[in-house]
Formats: C-alpha cells, structure tokens, sequence
C-alpha cells in the first residue's frame, strides 16, 4: 500500500480564496487532492494542515482513511471547530482520491456504487426587483432546470430600506441599506406569489433566508410561505437558535434546509433525530470531508432526512467534486448546490464536473475524476498577488438601530 510522503497546500483563484491540498505518496505519480478552501480564514486553514496535520500522517498508510480522519480529528485536542474540520475534510477527500486511483474506480463505486444515473442540481435566479428575477428563472427554465432558488438581490433582499425609510436615529451607525425584518416578512411572500402566478406548479423553489430572521418572525415566515409549496426554505434560523425549531415544525409544513453554517454533529444530530427538517445543508469539506458526511447521509436516511450539500459561490471545483460523489452512492439524496466557474478556472482544474441542463454528470475517471494544473492554478492569482495581504471579513447587515443581523 501506499505511504504519504506529504502534504501541499496550493492557493489559487483571482484573490487566493481557494486552497486545494495535495497529498503524495511513495508510488510513482500517486496522488490526490482535496478541498481546504475557506474564503475568510484560507491561511489559517492551511498552518494547521502544515504544522498540525501533515506531521501526523506523513509516512503512513494512506489507505487507512478512517483511522487517518480519528488521528486528525483527535491530534489537536479540542476539536469540532470549522477551520479544523476543514483543514481535515481537505485531506479526506484526497485520500479518498487516491484510494480510488489504486482501485482503479470512481470514489462513488467504492461508496457503493450509483444509486442513480446523474445528479440534480439548482439554478441560483436573483434580480433587484420581481421583473428581473422572473428573467432569470425563465433563463434557467429554458436551460433545463427544474428546482431554482429564488432571491431578490442578495441575502436579505426585499428586506433592506434606505434610511429615510427605516427611520434611523440622528446618531445612525448606518446611513442607508438596513436591514428591516417585517419589510423582508412582507416582500417574500408577494415575491413567490407572483412566481407562481408566472411558472405554476412545474418549477420548484427554493429560498435562502440566511438566518437573516429573528425566531419569530422566521417562523410566521415559514407559514406564509406554505401555500406556495417551496421545495425547501433554507436557514431561516441561525445555529444559535436550533432550538426554534421544534416550535417551527409544528406550526408549519414548509420544508426545512439547513446546516451551512454547522461543523459539530451535535448542531445537526438532534434536528435530525426530531424530524424537525428535510435537508441537511453542510458543505463537504466545511464538515471533515467524504469520511463524516457519508456517515451524515447514513444517519440521516434512517429519519426520512435528505441531503443538499452545500457549495456557496467561493468554493473551488474539487469541494464540487466530492459532492457529487456522495451524491452518486447515498440513497437519501437530494438536491446539489452548484458553481460556476471561468474558463480559466476550468482549465486549471482538468476532469471538473459536467453540467448539462438541470444535473451534474461525473467522467467515471479514478478516484475523484479532477485534477489540478498547478501552473494554471498559479496563474490565476492577480498580479502582486500576496497571502500576508489577504484580508477579507464576512460583511454584516446592520438594523436601523444598528444591531448586527447574524449570518
């Protein structure tokens, strides 16, 4: 079998925000690669891999997966966090690559095989105003799609007022663009009203709220959104909050999406036991890579709990691919989040995933089926580009009063 010799990090994209790990081993051209990537700490994810991570795997064998992700998981002490559990989900999904290029087989046959032909996904419609975004779904209708997210503008679009309209304090923090839950609460149910009246039942919708809402109101949200039989509405509460939930269950039948914000099994364990949501929305490698989110699905299947695996419009291409293999071997998938990429980015990454119309098609290559060219990945990088100089915080939504809306 084959030993790892050790762990690469390679930052790509425009700004750095993508970090691909690559893990090689003793045998001549074996190797695979995984998806580290997080857009606000992306450094910090790769000094755990280099000085945590890489010593305590680095001559082992890299076919001993399950006790590789224990050993991480473990070598730090305090565990759970979401650097950590990204930093092993890269690392995860590379083994997984490799062990499929030894057997020769794509990772979805040794999870089982296909439990399906090809892997549906959504198309993410958004516009300022109700015209633009019934554009936006009659263009990804005609490309084939038949579930689509539907948003006015950003998160919390159809809730943020100049402030003249929110009527903000003399000694405002923010002048304009705060954000007003009741006028959110108002605007989403006309929004999907008139997306009914327009596509009918045919087109299945999906909603991100963001956990934009206070409790309440995310629950009288919910209600008012029964009529229009979303597909699923997703985080409409924050992982603070999880406990809201048994009270949202039963007073609405909207379906329930949520987790992008979770990296510990107790946040979703208990949602799932309940019952109290449909989808689990955790990215792959945001959660410890193929090895726990396969032990997700598992879980999740025994209470009627489907998978829709979370992607996000920063993530890379080897995340995706990772995805789309859980989503090929479990059962109880779904739906998948998409991304789509420049064709230099696609260039940089050989064998990414296919889209065509409404699914996603893996190439049936070994191991993941994707690669990286690392002297294209090198080139994408802007120019006097530096990882000392990247800085880019999550940016928060304000109340008129000033108060933080929590993402």
């Amino acid at each position: 079998m084959a030993k790892i010799t050790g762990v690469k990090c390679i930052r790509t994209r425009r700004d750095g925000c993508w970090t691909i790990v690559k893990v090689m081993t003793d045998q001549d051209g074996l190797y695979g690669i995984g998806s580290a990537s997080d857009m606000y700490n992306p450094e910090a994810v790769v000094q755990i891999i280099e000085q945590l991570l890489a010593p305590v795997i680095i001559g082992r064998d890299a076919s001993q997966i399950e006790d590789l992700w224990n050993t991480m998981n473990l070598s730090g002490y305090w565990r759970n966090g979401a650097l950590l559990q990204t930093a092993i989900g890269g690392i995860d999904m590379a083994l997984w690559d490799i062990k499929g290029k030894e057997a020769n087989m794509p990772v979805y046959q040794l999870l089982g095989g296909a439990s399906r032909s090809a892997v549906a996904c959504y198309g993410h419609a958004g516009g300022r105003d109700i015209a633009e975004l019934t554009e936006d779904v009659h263009r990804f209708v005609q490309e084939g799609y038949t579930v689509v997210r539907a948003q006015l503008g950003g998160y919390g679009g159809g809730g943020f007022l100049k402030g003249s309209e929110a009527r903000i304090p003399d000694n405002a923090w923010k002048k304009d663009s705060v954000f007003d839950e009741h006028a959110y609460l108002a605007a989403i149910p006309k929004m999907f009203d008139q997306l009914r009246m327009t596509f009918g039942p045919e087109v299945q919708f999906t909603h991100d709220v963001h956990e934009h809402l206070s409790p309440i109101i995310a629950i009288q949200l919910s209600k008012r959104l029964e009529p229009y039989g979303l597909f699923y509405l997703e985080d409409v509460l924050p992982p603070e909050h999880i406990g809201w939930y048994r009270q949202l269950r039963q007073q609405s039948a909207t379906a329930q999406a949520v987790g992008e914000l979770f990296v510990n099994p107790q946040e979703w364990q208990q949602l799932v036991q309940e019952r109290l949501i449909d989808f689990v929305r955790m990215r792959v490698s945001k959660a410890g890579g193929i090895t726990a989110c396969r032990k997700i699905a598992a879980f999740a299947e025994m209470y009627g709990v489907r998978t829709a695996w979370q992607e996000g419009g920063e993530n890379d291409p080897v995340n995706q691919a990772a995805a789309v293999h859980l989503d090929m071997s479990i059962w109880n998938f779904g739906i998948q989040e998409i991304n789509h990429f420049r064709p230099q980015e696609r260039e940089a990454f050989p064998g990414i995933i296919e889209r065509r119309g409404g699914y996603l098609y893996t190439n049936d290559k070994p191991g993941l089926g994707i690669d990286i060219d690392e002297a294209l990945a090198e080139g994408l990088l802007e120019e006097g580009w530096s990882k000392t100089a990247y800085h880019r915080p999550y940016p928060l939504d304000r109340k008129a009063d000033g108060t933080i809306v929590r993402p």
